[in-house]
């Protein structure tokens, strides 16, 4: 496993309560608010998955699906799923899902989120590259969204 091609992370201080960024993680509506996903009606819970449709333009026929793996209040939420599954004709499920974590702490003018997505070295070698940049650029934008709905 190499660091650098396993795991993308990403850090940003949050100028919002550690309740209020958990309810942004941990609440399903609310995750899919900012997240771009349909998960009206649904609750995260551990070992359940929850799934919707993608909201960004040209993604909406993408289903979302992930299998929640922790939740342990304003510290810890996570979550496997298959990194950049785009192509509705592959079936993705008999492939390693990555991991992905957002990790709270308390810092000095709010919260402190740290989201890690790791596994890239176990998805298969003709899509990892792509799914690795892919991502790298989907985590950019999402700490983005996550803070303009919190803050």
């Amino acid at each position: 496993m190499n660091a650098s091609t396993d795991r993308i992370q990403r850090r940003i201080l949050l100028k919002a309560p550690r309740a209020k960024v958990w309810r942004a993680l941990a609440d399903a509506e609310s995750f899919g608010q900012w997240f771009g996903v349909k998960l009206q009606g649904q609750r995260f819970a551990p070992g359940q998955s929850a799934q919707g449709h993608i909201t960004y333009p040209g993604y909406e026929h993408l289903l979302m699906q992930v299998v929640v793996q922790a939740m342990e209040p304003e510290r810890l939420f996570s979550f496997h799923w298959h990194p950049y599954a785009v192509d509705p004709g592959r079936d993705y499920s008999h492939e390693p899902p990555t991991l992905v974590e957002f990790a709270l702490e308390d810092a000095d003018g709010g919260t402190l989120l740290t989201v890690t997505e790791s596994g890239f070295d176990q998805v298969p070698a003709e899509r990892r590259e792509e799914a690795f940049r892919m991502n790298s650029g989907g985590w950019d934008e999402q700490v983005g969204n996550i803070a303009r709905y919190v803050e």
